[in-house]
């Protein structure tokens, strides 16, 4: 079973189709990272990064917060589409990174409309189809008999896709994920790194690890480390590379270091 945030035909949900069929629906990132770590479902899909609107940090925050790795990438295509009963809605209802990445058209050519978050692309379609004054950011699939599409790529940035990662409670397999299932390239590793304080240097230290080796960093980010204003915990996606040897001269210079997973993109 695998767990994403629904309801059904959200990208999260056409992400998930990816991994197999036997899919279940939940409110929120939080809500899929308990699932998994309880065993309720076997693997948790989230989005973690758009091309537009940069990392979601509801992921980041489970990634940290929750006993759980990283075993698989998958990255959708967002093709936006503005769906409507008819022309005379006065909200547009969507999930707050589809508004944003709509933002330009929306402000040129519905300016007065109000903009409504909801929890997925897929809940405004819902809310579009009980009430006539509400249309909704989504893919041009989910129209129906009582949707339409009035728009069609409406995002404001051609090549707009996102970023999932599947979760699970264990790593793709005991040495890191070596063998992990997946296509289209070398492996990629994510972990997250804990300074424990701010020095000068200190982010040099860090980097040098992975320059030392000819290590390619694909992704680092600072996320708080909600202990105190101004610590923060780093992101860090690489590939290649000795794993264990990077992480080994890593705790030399940080607190800790947290081994999220090796994986592949699917």
């Amino acid at each position: 079973m695998i767990g994403t945030l629904g309801p059904e035909g959200t990208y999260s949900h056409r992400a998930a189709r990816r991994l197999g069929d036997d899919v279940c629906f939940y409110d929120g990132v939080p809500e899929i990272a308990e699932a998994v770590e309880s065993g309720e479902v076997e693997r948790g899909v989230l989005p973690v990064e758009n091309s537009i609107e940069g990392s979601v940090n509801a992921t980041l925050d489970v990634l940290t917060e929750y006993d759980l790795y990283i075993v698989a990438e998958v990255v959708v295509d967002v093709e936006h589409a503005l769906l409507a009963q008819d022309d005379g809605f006065d909200v547009v209802a969507s999930h707050p990174q589809a508004l944003a990445q709509c933002r330009g058209y929306l402000r040129e050519r519905y300016p007065d409309a109000e903009l409504r978050s909801v929890s997925s692309t897929a809940a405004g379609v819902e809310e579009a189809r009980e009430d006539a004054s509400v249309a909704a950011i989504a893919h041009p699939s989910l129209a129906d008999g009582t949707v339409r599409v009035i728009d069609e790529a409406v995002q404001d940035v051609d090549g707009n896709s996102t970023r999932f990662v599947a979760v699970a409670r264990e790593a793709a397999d005991a040495e890191h994920g070596e063998d992990a299932e997946g296509r289209d390239g070398d492996a990629k590793t994510t972990i997250v790194v804990y300074p424990g304080g701010d020095r000068p240097g200190l982010l040099y230290d860090i980097l040098g690890v992975f320059k030392e080796r000819g290590v390619n960093l694909t992704r680092i980010e600072s996320r708080p480390s909600k202990r105190e204003l101004g610590d923060y915990v780093f992101h860090i996606d690489f590939q290649g590379g000795d794993v264990d040897e990077i992480l080994d001269a890593l705790e030399e210079h940080v607190e800790w270091v947290d081994f999220l997973g090796t994986y592949r993109l699917m």
